[in-house]
């Protein structure tokens, strides 16, 4: 069956055009890339927890065990409020390198991926390549574990996921988690002029925040993470509302905070230690003045960190496909860390630079397009070869 063809900057340019912000639907692209896939034979399946969005997955070549999925994110951050100098929606090419939302995080990888799926399918392959494209990373991994438990249940295992998120090509055998929380503080209202009869829910949250301050400092002070920027888990509390005026004592305050634990360190240790000195040390002078005085947590987003293994299959692949002889670790979360914690080797490498994703006038150098091209090459070269199993 005969398909249409892109090479992997044509790709791009179809996948960059696909406004893919997380808080719209993606079901436009995981339209195209299913058409194009069925193009050339393959089917894919979707998975979803929403209406408005879908996972993709689909696997190339012989139906057995032992495949490698390359897995990335199909959405991308807003644009609102930067100020770029072309349509970011809209590929454009200046002095080496393509500009667009989402070239370097992370559509080119996927351009890359998808590109190749015709040279896979000539090759012959004796294990399958397969492509994993989730929703909703950037708020938190929330497509993922869909994807990963539909990956698990509905076919023969993998025996590695490469997690093509903005290394420069490198392999990364470990990142940070993220822990994500939102925390209200209940108190009791009043006249400014009564704080006796009151409980200011701004206080509470105020040593909260303070306790996270002083965890912060306490692993700033501890022993480093050797690999990591910063070396050590970091916290920051990065919204805080409450109150009406400044004469009432103010019943509500809510703040939203966020943990990036070490590989060692996880975020429901953090969670579990932190609703501990709330409970002890901040709500009984709340409830002292107000019996119905609260503190509540919810959880926002929780992704595991990837912990560094000395015998991962993934990472010994990709070193040697990509010819380094060590992998290198970054301090931004990723889907990686679930598909590991699933039970499947992961590593991460990928196009481009983390410094540019996220930023106005993202963009992707076309060397890096080459190189990711050049390794996807030597992987399907490696799968028809039946090195390795």
């Amino acid at each position: 069956m005969s398909g249409a063809t892109y090479s992997p900057i044509e790709m791009l340019e179809r996948l960059i055009a696909f406004d893919t912000t997380s808080s719209l639907s993606n079901l436009a692209l995981i339209d195209f890339v299913e058409d194009y896939l069925r193009g050339h034979g393959v089917t894919a399946r979707r998975s979803s927890d929403r209406a408005d969005k879908a996972n993709l997955f689909a696997s190339i070549g012989p139906e057995r065990p032992g495949g490698i999925v390359l897995s990335g994110h199909s959405d991308v951050v807003p644009v609102a409020d930067q100020a770029w100098s072309s349509e970011p929606f809209a590929l454009s090419e200046r002095d080496g390198r393509l500009y667009g939302r989402g070239t370097a995080d992370m559509k080119g990888f996927l351009a890359v991926a998808l590109a190749c799926v015709p040279q896979a399918l000539a090759a012959g392959l004796q294990r399958p390549l397969q492509i994993a494209i989730s929703y909703d990373e950037e708020v938190g991994c929330l497509g993922a574990p869909r994807l990963i438990a539909d990956i698990l249940a509905q076919g023969p295992r993998p025996a590695a996921v490469i997690v093509g998120e903005p290394s420069s090509m490198r392999p990364i055998a470990g990142h940070k988690g993220i822990g994500v929380y939102r925390t209200t503080v209940t108190g009791r209202a009043a006249h400014s002029a009564q704080t006796h009869r009151a409980a200011s829910a701004i206080f509470g949250a105020a040593r909260l925040v303070a306790y996270l301050e002083a965890e912060a400092e306490a692993r700033r002070a501890g022993p480093p993470a050797e690999g990591f920027e910063p070396p050590y888990s970091s916290f920051n509390v990065g919204l805080i509302e409450g109150g009406t005026a400044h004469n009432i004592v103010p019943r509500s305050c809510s703040f939203t905070w966020q943990v990036r634990p070490v590989p060692g360190e996880t975020s429901a240790q953090v969670l579990a230690a932190f609703t501990d000195h709330a409970e002890r040390e901040v709500l009984p002078s709340l409830r002292a003045t107000a019996a119905e005085a609260a503190i509540e947590t919810e959880s926002i987003a929780d992704v595991p960190a990837l912990v560094p293994d000395p015998d991962s299959f993934a990472e010994a692949l990709v070193r040697r496909l990509t010819g380094a002889n060590r992998s290198g670790f970054v301090s931004f979360a990723a889907e990686a860390g679930m598909f590991q914690q699933a039970g499947v080797p992961t590593v991460i490498c990928g196009p481009g630079s983390i410094d540019q994703a996220h930023q106005p006038d993202e963009f992707i150098e076309i060397a890096q397009i080459e190189a990711c091209a050049d390794f996807m090459r030597k992987l399907i070269d490696w799968a028809a070869s039946g090195d390795g199993g």
